[in-house]
């Protein structure tokens, strides 16, 4: 049996583009995948995304989002996706050592943040640990925060949350960023920033207390340990994609993310369409995910419907 429409992942992208993609009577299966919810599941307020005027948390915006997947008639499935064939119509998708057939596909498996590596890390994310200043700036206003990394995404990180903190501090583990010299040069005229070089971040403070109260750091070139106080960790080294099962699949950027057509989520084969994160390096965020899924999902059943009527 080959299915009209596979939706591999299960954040925003995913949901809506099942939501949209259901009322339009394809029938679509969407593997959740290893993280339902993506990022989100780790998001513990969530204030900008419209028609929660009061904010709401991430799991549970997640599980509205299934549940009125589930209303049309969505078929779900919490597997993860092992290995894909895109090569010939049917397409197979493969989970669990089972094969499932479809004429088209949205890939919404989103990208993971780079995460530090530490247990105290993990322990805080959502209580003052966060990957995304423009999701989470808002909560540290007149307070103190620390960035980590040196790239584009650190320096704009930064300069973003100078309109809610009192001090931001860059810590940086070289003594020179790769960041571009523009941001560079922004970042080094605000006086809000501090700077502090050649230092590797070993632990987040505050596990006993469920926030973050400080960070442990260590010089990399003496090896010397210190403690700076701060109400925030914002981690800024870079998202990875969730493409590995795509490789030799589809085209793929040099960044890992699926390349898509311009104003659309077409990708360079047939049917196969990708929305949310794992095809947006830029933005991230909730909102425009569930407008790329929207669009998917509409892309998809234009094209089934085009194809159908070219059979007739």
């Amino acid at each position: 049996m080959s299915h009209k429409l596979i939706i591999i992942g299960s954040g925003p992208a995913g949901w809506t583009a099942a939501i949209y993609a259901a009322r339009a009577e394809l029938q679509p299966i969407v593997f959740e995948g290893e993280q339902p919810g993506g990022q989100l599941i780790t998001t513990t307020e969530v204030e900008n995304f419209p028609g929660f005027p009061e904010g709401i948390q991430g799991p549970e915006l997640m599980e509205k989002m299934k549940e009125q997947a589930k209303r049309f008639n969505t078929e779900i499935i919490s597997e993860s996706v092992e290995t894909v064939d895109f090569s010939s119509r049917p397409f197979k998708v493969v989970s669990k050592g089972k094969t499932y057939e479809c004429e088209s596909v949205i890939i919404a498996t989103g990208a993971t943040a780079r995460r530090l590596g530490l247990e105290s890390e993990e322990k805080l994310i959502g209580h003052g640990v966060s990957y995304c200043a423009t999701c989470d700036g808002f909560f540290f206003k007149n307070k103190n925060v620390v960035v980590i990394g040196g790239g584009d995404g650190a320096m704009e990180e930064a300069t973003f949350l100078t309109r809610f903190a009192n001090k931001v501090t860059i810590v940086h583990r070289k003594d020179a960023f790769t960041a571009s010299k523009i941001m560079q040069e922004r970042v080094k005229k605000n006086p809000k920033i501090d700077i502090i070089w050649n230092s590797e971040v070993i632990e987040i403070l505050g596990v006993d207390q469920n926030k973050v109260t400080g960070i442990k750091v260590k010089d990399t070139k003496t090896n010397v340990e210190s403690e700076i106080q701060t109400d925030g960790v914002f981690a800024a080294i870079g998202h990875v994609p969730n493409t590995k099962i795509f490789k030799d699949q589809i085209d793929i950027n040099e960044k890992g993310y699926i390349v898509t057509q311009p104003d659309s989520t077409k990708t360079n084969i047939e049917c196969v369409f990708a929305a949310g994160d794992v095809q947006d390096w830029k933005w991230r965020q909730a909102v425009s995910a569930a407008g790329s899924g929207c669009i998917a999902a509409i892309e998809a059943e234009r094209a089934l419907s085009e194809q159908e009527d070219n059979k007739s």
